[in-house]
């Protein structure tokens, strides 16, 4: 019998707990480290991701997946004649989603397919991949999975602080002279992410910095409670202040469902070390 069968990028926050229940397949982005390139997740763990980070001399690599990966996957989840959704990173981090549109066209049923920009990345980006694969499950159509797609990307939430800005001068997003000044300077960022676009919130200067934006966030979060039933909270190399903020949370409310883990290369890479985010969604 036909379904609806969901494929992401591995840009995703998902566990491998969830990948397989919900039978979600993962397509694999490529990083390029001093010139070796590894294949995400496969010949390269987030962890060893980090290390290898930071001893590298230049910052490293990420790069969408090649057209004829994600035609092999589309034919063969369609060969059944399933439809096929695909869900991936916000087009203004990676060339992820316009490559799967591309070869979606290439494919032998391209009428059973359908690409989706996620417009964010990591557990946000995640939580839409979990929606319609559950959905999927219930034997949901197309339609009614793009119409919940829709309510949850209206209301997701995405906060990040970057404490070192180290990687945003490697990779020419900051002046080298303005980055090198900021850095003398103890600057952090706190981001966000709207419609695909990564967007600087507020500068400031130590850590009193980062104690203000947990505790906007947290005020946020407590101002939702209720409505937020599925949080994310991702890292870069720093596991203790995401399980500090976890308690947090849980100490405002318990009912929240809770998934900490690293985020992946695609934003270490800009992002640095020390950063880490804070991802949500409101029904």
């Amino acid at each position: 019998m036909s379904k609806i069968k969901i494929v992401t990028d591995s840009s995703v926050q998902l566990s491998e707990q969830e990948i397989k229940d919900l039978e979600i397949t993962v397509v694999p982005l490529t990083i390029t480290i001093d010139g070796k390139s590894y294949v995400d997740g496969v010949e390269l763990t987030r962890t060893e991701f980090v290390k290898m980070m930071h001893e590298s001399a230049e910052l490293p690599k990420t790069s969408q997946p090649a057209p004829g990966n994600f035609i092999e996957v589309f034919d063969r989840l369609s060969a059944d004649g399933s439809q096929v959704l695909g869900i991936f990173l916000s087009h203004n981090l990676s060339g992820t989603v316009d490559t799967a549109r591309q070869a979606s066209a290439m494919c032998e049923h391209p009428e059973l397919i359908k690409v989706l920009d996620s417009q964010l990345t990591d557990r946000d980006q995640a939580f839409q991949v979990l929606a319609a694969a559950r959905m999927a499950k219930e034997g949901k159509s197309m339609e009614e999975i793009e119409d919940k797609l829709a309510q949850i990307k209206s209301s997701q939430k995405l906060y990040m602080m970057v404490v070192t800005l180290d990687n945003l001068i490697k990779g020419g997003r900051l002046g080298k002279l303005t980055g090198k000044i900021a850095n003398f300077l103890n600057v952090r960022l706190h981001l966000t992410m709207q419609e695909g676009h990564i967007e600087i919130v507020k500068k400031g200067r130590g850590k009193k910095f980062t104690k203000s934006f947990d505790d906007e966030v947290l005020a946020e979060i407590e101002a939702n409670k209720g409505h937020i039933k599925e949080l994310g909270i991702s890292y870069v190399d720093t596991p203790e202040v995401a399980e500090a903020l976890k308690e947090r949370i849980l100490a405002i409310d318990p009912q929240i469902d809770i998934y900490v883990a690293e985020t992946s290369p695609v934003i270490m890479t800009h992002a640095g070390s020390g950063a880490y985010a804070i991802l949500f969604y409101t029904e």
